[in-house]
Parts: structure tokens; sequence; C-alpha cells
């Protein structure tokens, strides 16, 4: 099959290949450096691009390092978009239990990257409201799946689904960045059982 990028005009290629070097370049000088230590000037160096071609893509590293973070955070998006259906409680459990192991184990497996989100939004207001952004999405999700299992009399209709949801977001947003701040600190194992327990037993009839 062929790659749909060839398809396309020689300057729209060429486009795309500058902003993948330049992504790439960021990738590598944010993990080596850090949000707070990395320039635009590593990153177009080690892209071999010159200052004006780099700007025609990003106006600064905030804007190169979102486009990352939301490239990252696609990955974990994967996982709020698995098919939810449980006719059970007891399957509503695993499913979710899943879910838990497949958001934490993509962020220890991508690690020294969401090291480096966690330091960007302490310091870049612009990538703070970007995370809040990312936030919202996926409390939106999770908030489908709960009207879904509330309309299945499987989840207590007098819990707030969008409340819920944001409870439940935050606390799996607070143990990942514990595992990947200090992965000794908890065993994952028992972060996911007693997570999915908490929630499904709050949640579920």
């Amino acid at each position: 099959m062929k790659n749909p990028i060839d398809q396309l005009p020689a300057r729209q290629q060429q486009a795309l290949k500058t902003r993948h070097k330049l992504l790439q370049a960021g990738k590598e000088v944010f993990l080596e450096n850090g949000f707070q230590k990395a320039t635009i000037s590593q990153v177009i160096k080690k892209a071999n691009t010159g200052y004006g071609t780099a700007y025609v893509y990003f106006k600064n590293k905030d804007e190169l390092f979102i486009t990352l973070m939301e490239d990252l955070m696609n990955q974990f998006y994967e996982v709020a978009e698995m098919p939810f259906k449980p006719q059970a409680k007891e399957e509503a459990y695993e499913n979710i239990k899943k879910q838990v192991r497949l958001f934490l184990r993509l962020a220890l497996d991508e690690r020294d990257m969401m090291k480096v989100v966690k330091e960007a939004i302490g310091v870049s207001p612009e990538i703070e409201e970007k995370w809040y952004g990312i936030r919202e999405r996926f409390i939106e999700r999770i908030s489908v799946d709960i009207r879904y299992a509330q309309a299945q009399k499987l989840a207590k209709k007098q819990l707030d689904p969008a409340l819920t949801a944001r409870g439940w977001f935050y606390s799996n947003e607070m143990f990942m960045w514990e595992l990947v701040m200090n992965e000794e600190k908890y065993q994952m194992d028992d972060v996911i059982v007693n997570l999915t327990r908490m929630y499904t037993g709050g949640l579920y009839e």
C-alpha cells in the first residue's frame, strides 16, 4: 500500500518532513534537557533547519511541546475510547480494571516524557491551559460510560455523571503522577485493584 504522503505534491511532502524533523528533534532536546532548559535554538540545531523555517511551523518551544504532548496523550485517549458495554457489574469491573492498567502502564512506558510534561505544566501557563483541555476531554468520555451504565441500571442513578467522572479522572491522574515520579512508592497492581474497587463499589449497584 502506498504511503498517503507520497501522493502529495512535492512541496507539501517537504513541509511534512520538515515538521516531523522538528518534532523529533524537539522530543530529543526535551528528554535530554528538560522543559525549562530546552531552547528552540537547540531544537533547530538538532533538526538541522534554519530559524526562519522552524518558525513557520512553531512560534516557540511551548507550541512545539504542546504538539508533542497532544500526540502522547492521544495514546492515552485510545484507552479511554475502548468499547464499554458491560451487561453486569462484574463485567464493568473487569473492563474498568483493564483500562486503569493500560492507562498506568502507558504512563510508565512513557515515564521520561511524562516527567517533562509534569515539569512543563508547572512552568508554562500555555501548556497548563492545554493540559486542562486534555483533562476535560477525558472527563467527558468517562461521563459517557457512566451514563451508559446508568441507562443499563448497573450504576446508581442519583450520582451525577459529570461530577463522578471528574472525581474518577482526578484519582487516576494523581496516582499516574505518583507512579511516574516515584515508581517505587506504590505497587502498580495494588493501585489498580484499590482504585477500581473504590470506583465500582461507589458507583455501581
